[in-house]
């Protein structure tokens, strides 16, 4: 132990001198590090360094989870990181043609493992195109309500060659007030302010620039995503083992049935029944998002939703959307789709009550599969329209 003298047998005692020299010296390291790391805003190629799809299998859907000890997921909003994870990054394959789906909770599939979800019975209907290739689906959907959010994974989703964009729509996703407040929004701040400036919407960006601030660039600003990414790498090695990425509890509260006479408002900025207008909902996020597929085929649906038929039910369709609200939401996007040219399909009503678990647009297998099977064919349609 002779040569560990210097440190346990000091020639000259430590002093305060000393001590405070040491201590000045690892704080400008650490600043020197930071200004270094906020200099270069490495996370988003960090956050490309994945162990899915080589040492372990990607994910069929985005990460995100509340409950990682019993589901081996984990929400994370940086963008990059969401997509290292997911199946679409591996090469596409010669004889596919790939068909993103878009959407909230509904298209994610909450209660529902991933073996029955939308995309999992989209593939196994085992379409083709008439020139021999097979439409694979790919699960982009994620569990919040924002036409924003989904507008940043579809631009993001762009670099992996998508040969159809399906996007799933409803009413909730639409109020302006809900785009930049979206965490994936929030958190990806430069990203969704570009995104906005680029498409010329009109949101105020003051709130998402003050996100990118210098501190905000620091690992210290930058250490909770830092943590998510290195915690998504480990638990992936539980997925591949066990295929799971969401807790199914055996029970569950139903959706709301019966509502309060007088019930009318639709959220905290459509308290009372009122005439809507293009400009109270985000029809410009979608037409964002058609300039941003370009040439790729873009097919709008009004996806499926729950209709009580319990007390009150003539004022409310469900506990998302008083009837007024509802109505004129349908209304103005089919007068946009026609106006714009979208291809668009209205969906609402096709799913029967029963088959809706815990909120106006969750399903069950059994509804997922109807949906399918009328979602299909304009699907078809749709791409051998393209073709002629």
């Amino acid at each position: 132990m002779s040569g560990w003298k210097w440190l346990t047998q000091p020639q000259h005692p430590y002093t305060w001198g000393f001590v405070v020299r040491v201590l000045l010296k690892a704080a400008l390291l650490f600043a020197l590090v930071n200004v270094l790391y906020a200099a270069l805003s490495p996370l988003d190629a960090i956050g490309r360094l994945s162990v899915y799809n080589w040492l372990v299998a990607g994910r069929v859907r985005l990460p995100y989870g509340e409950d990682p000890a019993r589901a081996y997921n984990l929400s994370v909003d940086n963008i990059p990181t969401m997509f290292a994870t997911h199946v679409i990054s591996q090469p596409k394959a010669d004889d596919e043609f790939r068909v993103i789906l878009l959407g909230d909770s509904s298209t994610w599939g909450f209660l529902l493992p991933p073996d029955q979800t939308l995309s999992a019975f989209l593939n196994a209907q085992g379409l083709q195109l008439d020139d021999g290739r097979r439409l694979v689906f790919y699960n982009l959907g994620h569990p919040i309500m924002a036409l924003m959010k989904d507008a940043l994974l579809l631009e993001y989703a762009m670099q992996y060659q998508p040969d159809m964009v399906v996007w799933l729509v409803t009413a909730q996703s639409f109020p302006r007030s809900r785009q930049l407040e979206a965490p994936m929004v929030a958190r990806n701040p430069a990203r969704a302010a570009a995104f906005i400036r680029r498409y010329g919407l009109a949101y105020d960006t003051a709130t998402l620039e003050a996100e990118t601030d210098f501190m905000a660039q620091t690992i210290i600003g930058q250490r909770r995503p830092l943590a998510d990414w290195l915690r998504l790498q480990l638990y992936g090695f539980m997925w591949d083992a066990t295929g799971i990425d969401q807790y199914l509890p055996e029970r569950y509260t139903l959706r709301q049935s019966d509502f309060e006479a007088g019930d009318v408002a639709w959220g905290e900025d459509f308290p009372q029944p009122q005439t809507l207008t293009v400009d109270d909902l985000a029809f410009d996020v979608l037409a964002a998002g058609h300039q941003v597929a370009g040439d790729v085929p873009l097919l709008l649906v009004n996806e499926p939703m729950f209709i009580s038929a319990g007390e009150n039910s003539d004022i409310r369709y469900n506990f998302f959307y008083p009837r007024w609200a509802y109505d004129q939401y349908r209304d103005l996007m089919t007068a946009q789709a026609e106006e714009n040219g979208w291809h668009y399909v209205d969906l609402w009503r096709i799913i029967a009550p029963e088959a809706f678990t815990d909120s106006p647009v969750h399903m069950t297998p059994q509804g997922t599969e109807q949906l399918v099977q009328a979602l299909a064919p304009h699907i078809m349609a749709l791409l051998q329209g393209d073709s002629e």
